[in-house]
């Protein structure tokens, strides 16, 4: 009888299979002269213009909600695709990974500002301060992660990663004009913060394992 899926087993296979994608989509590019910082800072670039473009929803609700979404997307695409060119193309260097760690905050953060900044204006109070938490717990997750590797030990526990967090926000852009997006907001923030306890559990249990991944022999 097979062992039903964990949520563990099921973010390794679609994180694998995206990767798999990720580097066959950059084969070509790969020979080109395009590097990896510039796919970082075209994603960045474009992270921020979506960013700009939601605030406009009073506007036209559709229009910019929408033109938001699908510019993120792209921006978020982008900063997949720089790690896997760089990986294809043998063109990893210590400045690209801590760049393109760092644009990744700057973009989510600037689309959750602007998110913030829309519910500010709809005088909803409640999905502001969980937009804040969303803001803190999407730095956390990562930064979670970065210090149990600093350590020797895994950190990659969770299903509140940058993936599933771009999915999330752009879900929520698109379903905004009927209203939904606090509830992405909602979900977003509560799905971080419980990553990053996740985190801090399973870097604990290796420490208690002696420093192992703490799986069970």
């Amino acid at each position: 009888m097979n062992e039903a899926p964990t949520p563990r087993r099921i973010k390794d296979s679609y994180t694998t299979g995206a990767r798999s994608l990720a580097s066959r989509s950059v084969t070509s590019l790969a020979r080109t002269r395009i590097t990896p910082n510039v796919l970082t800072a075209t994603g960045v670039t474009l992270c921020l213009v979506a960013a700009v473009l939601v605030p406009f929803e009073d506007r036209n609700e559709i229009l910019f909600y929408w033109l938001g979404a699908v510019v993120f997307v792209v921006g978020s695409i982008l900063d997949i695709l720089d790690g896997a060119l760089a990986r294809a193309g043998g063109k990893s260097t210590p400045f690209g990974a801590f760049l393109d760690s760092t644009t990744d905050r700057v973009g989510e953060g600037a689309m959750l500002a602007a998110i913030g900044l829309v519910l500010a204006r709809q005088g909803n109070d409640i999905a502001v301060v969980f937009t804040i938490l969303a803001v803190a717990g999407s730095f956390l997750v990562p930064y979670t992660r970065a210090k149990a590797e600093a350590l020797g030990l895994r950190g990659d526990v969770g299903l509140g990663s940058r993936a599933e967090r771009v999915v999330v926000i752009t879900a929520g852009l698109v379903l905004a004009p009927w209203g939904l997006l606090q509830w992405a907001i909602y979900l977003l923030a509560v799905t971080a913060w419980i990553t990053v306890l996740q985190r801090i559990l399973y870097v604990r249990k290796q420490l208690a394992h002696g420093g192992t991944n703490g799986e069970e022999t």
